[in-house]
């Protein structure tokens, strides 16, 4: 395991990125484009081009490192600015630290409960957008959702509009219609996100990036949320509203758990 120094940036100051992707028990199918993500939140940050080499080979050996790689598997990359002084400003030319870890994710086979949240992501700021270790607005976002016995929440931004859920990107089905908060709204442009999209409108359904209020999701057909882990997952509540099974969000979540599409 990798230890990172107590003047390390990232442990002081959040100063860095992750990447969470899924093992399959034989590779990464998206490792490229979490990659590229990643190389352009760095960019976005000012922070230096890292190794894409050492991090590959980093992410392909941690399952096997944890003892993990015949099962399905979550594999962490996390990238931090290296070691600092005290204060704000970074060294000159900093060195960024590398590490991969994995851990074991089972299929989660059941739908989410979801409520709205008290805490807001901040649209006006780039790590909104990107994901950075400083992921506090998330876990407190969670903490809600726990404390009110549901499983996820569902942030807005300082507008009030929709913005995300804590750990996945949000869509919902209306008019037969897909609809998800668009990018400017504080959300982070999730490559699940980006696959949905790429599905739906492969099955002629028109695709709608909107800044919405919460009552939006008052009104849908179906609510849904998404990230590299858990693929699609259907709502079963949001605060008072109950959804049942929907023909379009079932037919998305089996292209994503198609090897060749998704």
């Amino acid at each position: 395991m990798t230890a990172f120094p107590l003047d390390d940036r990232g442990l002081l100051l959040g100063d860095g990125l992750f990447e969470t992707m899924l093992w399959t028990g034989g590779g990464l199918p998206h490792l490229d484009a979490h990659l590229a993500r990643m190389a352009a939140g760095c960019e976005t940050l000012g922070l230096p081009v890292f190794d894409q080499d050492q991090a590959r080979a980093l992410c392909l050996a941690a399952p096997g490192e944890a003892g993990l790689g015949e099962v399905r598997t979550a594999v962490r990359l996390t990238l931090t600015a290296g070691s600092g002084g005290r204060g704000l400003d970074r060294p000159v030319a900093p060195v960024p630290r590398l590490a991969a870890t994995a851990a074991a994710a089972p299929v989660v086979a059941t739908p989410v409960d979801l409520v709205l949240a008290r805490t807001r992501r901040n649209e006006g700021s780039p790590a909104s957008r990107l994901k950075t270790l400083s992921y506090v607005d998330n876990v407190l976002a969670r903490a809600e959702a726990r404390a009110a016995g549901a499983d996820e929440a569902v942030m807005r931004n300082n507008r009030g509009d929709l913005a995300c859920a804590g750990a996945a990107n949000l869509f919902w089905v209306a008019g037969g219609s897909l609809f998800t908060p668009a990018l400017h709204c504080g959300v982070l442009d999730g490559l699940a996100r980006r696959r949905v999209m790429a599905a739906a409108r492969e099955l002629d359904v028109e695709v709608h990036e909107v800044a919405s209020s919460a009552e939006a999701l008052d009104a849908a057909e179906a609510v849904f949320v998404t990230n590299s882990l858990i693929g699609v997952r259907p709502a079963r509540r949001f605060e008072g509203e109950t959804f049942g099974p929907h023909a379009l969000v079932e037919r998305l979540g089996e292209a994503l758990r198609d090897p060749v599409r998704s």
